[in-house]
C-alpha cells in the first residue's frame, strides 16, 4: 500500500516538476509511511526525492515508534547535540531546487530550511499529495464506513439518554466517552450546543449551561478510528418539538437531501453547495445558512474537496465529504445536519445510517 502511494506521489512530483517532497508532523507522512509524527520541536521530516532513497530524519528518543520499512525508507537518528536541519540540508542541497514542503510543517523548521537552502524554492505539499489522498480506495472507503458506522450506533443510543438537568459538557464527554468504547483511537471534537448555543456552529460546550425542558440540542462529534475520520451531526429536542422548529427542520431535510442527491461524479463541488443552498434560500433562511455545505474526510477530519461556492473541482469516484447544511437564527436557536458521503460511478453513497429526524428526548 505504502510504496503504491508513494510511487504516485513520485509521478505526480515529475508531472508538476518537483524535485523533493518535505513531510514533517500532519496527515501526509503516516499516508505514505504508516508513522505518525509527534508535534514536537525536535524535527521529524520524510525526505522524499523524485529519484533515489527515501530517508526519514527522526530524534533518536523517537525512534522506537517508528515501524521500520526498510524497503521503503531508511531511518536517520540524530541526537539531542545535532543539527537536524543541517542534517536535511545536506540531504537536498545539491540535487534539489524546487521544494515541496509539508502544510502542518512548524513555521520555524521552514524557515530554518529556506535559511539553509536558499538556493531552493519552496511550494506547498498539499499541490503534491491532496489530489491523491482525495481519491479514496476500496481499503478506505471500508475504513471510513466502519467509522462512521460506530458514531451511528451512538447517535442511535443518545436518543434514549436523559439530557434535561445535565449541563453540555457533560453531555459532551459522554459523547467522548461513547467514542473511545465503540473503538476510536481518540475522540476529535464532540460539539453539544444547546437553544441559542445551536446558533453557534461551532459552539464550545458550556460547563454552565444546563439543558432545559423546550430546548432543541445539537449534538457534532467524530473521532480517528483506524486511522480514518467519524463526523456526524444529529439534533435532539427535549419534550414535543413545536411546530416552527419542525417546520424549519424539515426544510433542513430536504436541503441535505438535495446536497447528496447532487453529488455526482463529474458535478462540480461548488454546484453541490449550490443545490442544498437553494433549498434554503427558497424557504426563506439563505441568510441563515452561514457555511460552507460540506468538507472532505479522511485522514483527517477536514480535507480537499470543499463542497463550497467557487471550487470546481469536479467530484470523482472515490471522493468522500460531509453533506451538512445548517440553518442558524441567532439569540434564538440554529440545527444542522450531517452525512459522510462517497461518491461513486452508481451515484452518491452514505455511509451514515443513523436516524436523521429530531429524536425526542427526556
Amino acid at each position: 500500500m505504502y510504496a503504491t502511494r508513494i510511487a504516485r506521489v513520485r509521478a505526480r512530483m515529475a508531472e508538476v516538476g518537483i524535485d523533493a517532497l518535505l513531510l514533517s508532523v500532519g496527515p501526509d507522512l503516516p499516508y505514505l509511511t504508516g508513522y505518525e509524527a509527534m508535534p514536537l520541536e525536535r524535527l521529524t521530516m520524510l525526505v522524499l526525492p523524485r529519484t533515489g532513497d527515501i530517508q526519514l530524519v527522526v530524534p533518536r528518543l523517537e525512534a522506537p515508534r517508528v515501524t521500520r520499512r526498510p524497503e521503503l525508507f531508511a531511518i536517520v537518528e540524530w541526537d539531542e547535540t545535532d543539527d537536524p536541519i543541517a542534517v536535511v540540508a545536506a540531504m537536498i542541497r545539491r540535487s534539489a531546487r524546487r521544494v515541496a514542503i509539508g502544510d502542518h510543517t512548524w513555521a520555524r523548521f521552514v524557515l530554518d530550511l529556506q535559511r539553509a537552502v536558499p538556493s531552493c524554492v519552496f511550494s506547498r505539499a498539499s499541490e503534491i499529495v491532496s489530489p491523491i489522498r482525495m481519491v479514496k480506495d476500496a481499503a478506505e472507503v471500508e475504513a471510513l464506513t466502519r467509522a462512521a458506522h460506530a458514531v451511528d450506533a451512538i447517535a442511535h443510543g443518545m436518543r434514549s439518554v436523559p439530557f434535561a438537568g445535565r449541563t453540555e459538557l457533560d453531555v459532551h464527554r459522554e459523547l467522548v466517552e461513547r467514542m473511545l468504547a465503540a473503538g476510536h483511537e481518540r475522540a476529535n471534537f464532540a460539539i453539544v450546543a444547546a437553544g441559542e448555543h445551536a446558533a453557534s456552529p461551532h459552539h464550545e460546550p458550556s460547563a454552565a449551561r444546563v439543558i432545559a425542558p423546550g430546548d432543541l440540542v445539537l449534538c457534532d462529534f467524530g473521532g480517528t478510528m483506524d486511522g480514518y475520520c467519524s463526523d456526524i451531526t444529529r439534533m435532539f429536542h427535549v419534550g414535543e418539538i413545536p411546530a416552527e422548529i419542525s417546520d424549519v427542520y424539515s426544510v433542513l431535510v430536504e436541503a441535505q437531501e438535495a446536497g447528496v442527491r447532487a453529488a455526482r461524479v463529474g458535478t462540480a463541488c461548488e454546484e453541490v453547495d449550490a443545490a442544498s443552498r437553494a433549498v434554503i434560500a427558497a424557504a426563506g433562511f439563505g441568510e441563515f445558512f452561514v457555511h460552507r455545505v460540506g468538507h472532505g474526510i479522511g485522514t483527517e477530519a477536514h480535507e480537499d474537496p470543499y463542497l463550497v461556492a467557487g471550487n470546481d473541482r469536479e467530484l470523482e469516484a472515490g471522493h468522500a465529504f460531509s453533506v451538512e447544511p445548517g440553518i442558524y437564527f441567532p439569540g434564538r436557536f440554529g440545527m444542522r445536519l450531517e452525512d459522510i458521503v462517497v461518491a461513486t460511478a452508481d451515484g452518491p453513497e452514505r455511509l451514515n445510517v443513523a436516524p436523521r429526524d429530531i429524536a425526542i428526548v427526556a
